[in-house]
């Protein structure tokens, strides 16, 4: 099957998800730049899958793949850092960890295809 829009990867999709996830838990969070990054990492994941896609080449597409996955990076690392502050439940820690986690296991994949 030939994927014809970003929003078909199935990678994309759950990064929307982790992104908004996020921005709504942090919604009230008064530490504006921890929260601004956070949110910016999220943004990336799926921005770059996106931006990777439209530039139509195998090779831009997997440079990009490789940024989104160290997106997911900073994303679980900063999730770690808001759970320990307090600026998320456990319960939220855990949910959009394995979130992101699964979203950087899919990106090889997806690499390896192209």
């Amino acid at each position: 099957m030939k994927i014809e829009r970003f929003e078909d990867i199935i990678a994309w999709q759950k990064a929307e998800k982790l992104t908004l996830n996020l921005y709504s838990l942090l919604k009230k969070c008064s530490d504006y730049g921890f929260r601004d990054q956070l949110q910016r990492a999220s943004v990336s994941v799926m921005n770059n899958i996106a931006e990777g896609f439209e530039r139509n080449t195998n090779k831009e597409l997997k440079y990009f793949l490789y940024i989104s996955k160290g997106s997911c990076g900073e994303v679980r690392s900063m999730l770690y850092i808001a759970s320990q502050l307090g600026y998320i439940t456990n319960n939220a820690y855990k949910e959009n960890r394995a979130l992101s986690e699964e979203i950087s296991r899919m990106l090889p994949g997806l690499i390896k295809t192209l």
